[in-house]
């Protein structure tokens, strides 16, 4: 049985101001609660919870930390999610592996290990970078607990696979794309464009970034691991199978992982491909709010269709569930990551969030194996959504979620 170990409120994470807020008036921003939790086998976990909904698991890339993410996660909770950002082996506040469980398989399973101690039974899932290949295995492992999976920019597709190929019989190539990450985290602080935005975010980084000065060791792991990749194909096609929707962000600047990359992971699975315009590879960091705003098409969308369908199945009908719906559907009756939840859960402050800084496309590439679209265009499956999105929709979507009687 899992326990807290110790517990930390932290004070909402607010975005930047402006000197004429897009929102006029008070914005509702939550808390965020860090925990270190206990597993039955006694790893220690790192864990970030926020919010009331459907569960919304994150999992951050290398070398970074869930509460990295902390001003995207905190404007996902108005969209009717319970965000659990937990830290991956040998990061943030989470032990690493031993020795003999160096395999990406080790650090999913690990993941999983962790939603089922907190009481998870279905869950939307979300991976940034090597985040993205753990809830891919996880989603092809679990399909039938998993609502959909976003994948943001993340290390999964045949080109992605042909890549590790390559590390393999030239490691320094991994060590080039590791410095490439360097140039891009770099780049990631808008100092000129947002000196409070690159203030906040630094704040954020500080605690993680002497972590690994103290200990860089921890990161061999994760690194060592990326070379023992299986291919992920098999866990893209296993998706593709159970007919979960995927939705594949990826920045077109990103050089470390290429946006082929996503193409790939799309077309394996069916999926959708949101391109961000001159997005680098850690585009979440520098701007928290077009994480936010593509989710939000995305309800309308297959991210909604998604989670309507599994609550469907766990025999929620209604089109606007109360929150105790979704908690007997989504939720052991006593889960424990209702004990995570932060003390003072809300405050309002004044008009803090703005416009996404980047822009975005929608595509639906044509499915790997198919045959091309005919002339007389009977059948297309390969199009483009009619608009270039990024913010120009007048009504913001989110999850109908009504409250219950608690």
């Amino acid at each position: 049985m899992s326990h807290i170990e110790s517990s930390e409120i932290v004070d909402p994470i607010e975005g930047p101001v402006r000197d004429e807020p897009v929102a006029p008036g008070a914005v509702e921003v939550p808390r965020l609660a860090r925990h270190e939790i206990t597993l039955a086998d006694g790893h220690l976990v790192g864990v970030t919870v926020a919010g009331e909904g459907i569960p919304l698991v994150v999992v951050h890339g290398f070398s970074a930390e869930g509460f990295l993410y902390a001003q995207s996660l905190s404007r996902l909770v108005g969209m009717g999610f319970r965000v659990i950002a937990i830290d991956t082996a040998g990061h943030g506040a989470t032990q690493g592996l031993p020795l003999s469980g160096q395999a990406m398989n080790d650090y999913a399973e690990l993941l999983g290990r962790c939603i089922d101690e907190l009481g998870i039974e279905r869950f939307v899932l979300a991976g940034h970078s090597m985040g993205g290949q753990l809830v891919t295995r996880l989603a092809a492992q679990w399909p039938e607990r998993t609502m959909a999976v976003i994948l943001i920019d993340a290390i999964v597709g045949d080109t992605w696979d042909r890549m590790v190929y390559l590390f393999r019989v030239a490691p320094p190539l991994l060590g080039m794309v590791g410095a490439l990450l360097v140039v891009d985290s770099l780049t990631i602080p808008p100092a000129f464009s947002d000196p409070r935005q690159a203030t906040k975010l630094m704040r954020l980084a500080v605690p993680t970034v002497a972590g690994h000065l103290v200990q860089p060791w921890r990161l061999m792991g994760p690194m060592m691991s990326i070379l023992r990749t299986r291919s992920s194909r098999y866990a893209l096609d296993a998706i593709r199978e159970g007919e979960i929707p995927v939705i594949a962000l990826h920045g077109s600047r990103d050089i470390a992982v290429p946006h082929r990359t996503s193409v790939d992971a799309v077309r394996r699975t069916e999926g959708t491909l949101v391109t961000i315009q001159r997005g680098g590879h850690s585009w979440p960091l520098t701007d928290p709010e077009t994480l936010p705003a593509i989710m939000a098409e995305m309800l309308d969308g297959p991210l909604g269709d998604g989670i309507r369908r599994s609550l469907r199945a766990a025999g929620v009908r209604t089109r606007t569930p109360s929150i105790d719906q979704i908690r007997s559907a989504c939720y052991d009756p006593d889960a424990r990551v209702f004990d995570l939840d932060p003390v003072d859960a809300r405050r309002k402050v004044v008009g803090r969030h703005r416009k996404p800084r980047y822009r975005w496309t929608v595509e639906h590439p044509r499915p790997t194996g198919s045959a091309p679209p005919t002339p007389n265009g009977r059948e297309r499956t390969d199009r483009r959504s009619p608009t270039t999105a990024g913010g120009r929709k007048a009504r913001p979507a989110k999850l109908d979620v009504v409250d219950g009687d608690a």
